[in-house]
């Protein structure tokens, strides 16, 4: 794989090129062209309290860019990262199914890679120690890094070692030079929350030892271009990857992706596994066959990029017409989950009370709180079996089977779910028993 693709306008392991007025690459300097434009939206994590329900908030272009040189999908950076993740909404402790996920990964990495008490992993984007609680269990020595203080705090106290800084080139000099180099280095759902994109990955190398392993994971592009997920698109993620994109990015800064699982996270997701060039893990044939499907999928084809944002314009009508239609009945509609890609989907299309009566959510942080943007309630999730609406909308789709598993009462008084995406229908939940709900 040529690495070359990545030095036009920014030797490796230098600044990336970028404006706020989103014209040029962040990884190799290229002109952009467009993608989808998804309007204005406030940050999807600036959940508003009630003593705030009458005042203004900020809102930011979504207008989605794709690099036709190396195919990073991207956002302009409207806000600096210190102003979106230095107090974070999201804990990924209240989701059993990203809890399992994470148990499943460490043990997985230590058998493959025979880690155990003289092993150091590190973790980058920790959030509240989810992943890094089952290598503290099974006694490997770790460190999370985390910046968002209040989710750092949360790992602290269940027994992580949580550093509150964001990882870059210039701390991973500081670790190495204390001798805290890693045997495994973990980044789960960061790559996308990077704007500047070689002096995070710039770090790895540094931090790697030689026969060190990266696993990095993210939403896979071309899932969510071909099952139409424009909601996960926000401001907090800059950046959308194929792995032909990330094998190049990576290998401008000497690291070599030697295989890549396809994963059922966040509607489809990647993880990949990458050494330094000359370690002697073995490239897996599924690496260069993944890429080739991404090739042959149009992923480097412009058409694929212009035919997308007039399918995401026809998926906001249809939802808003099946929402209208429901309330033109006389029937209630609420909304489960106040994730990210729930609040692009509110704010995009339009929906607020006079089409949702409420949201619910399972983190406590939230309740009480607003929907930025649409400023919808979130109650907790007892609040669904109080009201029991006709229909319940599920905003964080990727878990619909969990949720919907969790809300088998709604079947009890006749009520049905909504999954929005990819396209809007109505799940009722006699069909799930059946098995033939889609």
């Amino acid at each position: 794989m040529d690495a070359t693709v990545l030095s036009h306008g920014a030797p490796p392991g230098d600044a990336a090129p970028h404006s706020r007025g989103h014209t040029i690459c962040r990884a190799c300097g290229h002109a952009l062209e467009p993608f989808v434009d998804l309007g204005l939206s406030p940050l999807c994590e600036s959940f508003v309290p009630p003593e705030r329900a009458d005042a203004g908030e900020m809102f930011y272009p979504l207008d989605v860019k794709v690099c036709p040189h190396c195919w990073l999908v991207q956002l302009g950076e409207y806000v600096p990262p210190d102003d979106i993740f230095g107090e974070y909404a999201y804990f990924s402790s209240f989701s059993r199914a990203w809890l399992a996920h994470a148990a499943d990964y460490v043990a997985a990495m230590a058998a493959r890679f025979g880690l155990g008490r003289d092993s150091f992993v590190v973790e980058v984007a920790s959030n509240d120690g989810y992943l890094l609680r089952n290598a503290v269990e099974r006694g490997i020595p770790c460190l999370g890094i985390e910046p968002a203080a209040n989710v750092a705090r949360a790992a602290e106290e269940a027994g992580v070692p949580t550093l509150v800084r964001f990882f870059d080139a210039a701390l991973a000099r500081e670790l190495a030079a204390e001798g805290k180099q890693a045997d495994l280095i973990a980044g789960n759902n960061v790559l996308a929350q990077v704007p500047d994109l070689h002096a995070f990955v710039g770090g790895f190398p540094v931090l790697l030892k030689p026969q060190g392993v990266l696993t990095l994971e993210f939403p896979h592009l071309l899932r969510l271009i071909e099952e139409n997920q424009f909601d996960t698109i926000y401001h907090e993620h800059f950046s959308y990857f194929s792995l032909g994109t990330v094998r190049r990015l990576l290998a401008a800064h000497g690291l070599r992706v030697f295989d890549v699982d396809e994963l059922w996270t966040h509607g489809g997701s990647l993880r990949v596994y990458a050494c330094h060039e000359n370690a002697a893990h073995p490239t897996a044939p599924a690496v260069e066959a993944l890429c080739a499907t991404e090739r042959g999928r149009g992923l480097e084809d412009m058409a694929t990029y212009r035919a997308f944002d007039a399918r995401v314009r026809r998926t906001k009508r249809r939802l808003l017409r099946l929402l209208s239609d429901l309330r033109e009945q006389g029937l209630s509609v609420v909304g489960y989950g106040a994730p990210g890609k729930g609040n692009t989907l509110l704010n995009y299309c339009g929906i607020r009370t006079d089409l949702l009566d409420y949201t619910v959510d399972r983190n406590p942080y939230k309740h009480g709180r607003l929907l930025p943007g649409t400023r919808i309630p979130i109650h907790p999730p007892d609040r669904i079996e109080q009201t029991r609406p006709d229909c319940v909308l599920i905003l964080p789709w990727n878990l619909k089977d969990e949720i919907m598993r969790q809300l088998a009462p709604v079947a009890g008084w006749g009520g049905r779910f909504i999954v929005p995406i990819p396209e809007p229908v109505i799940v009722d939940p006699a069909d799930l028993s059946k098995g033939t709900a889609p």
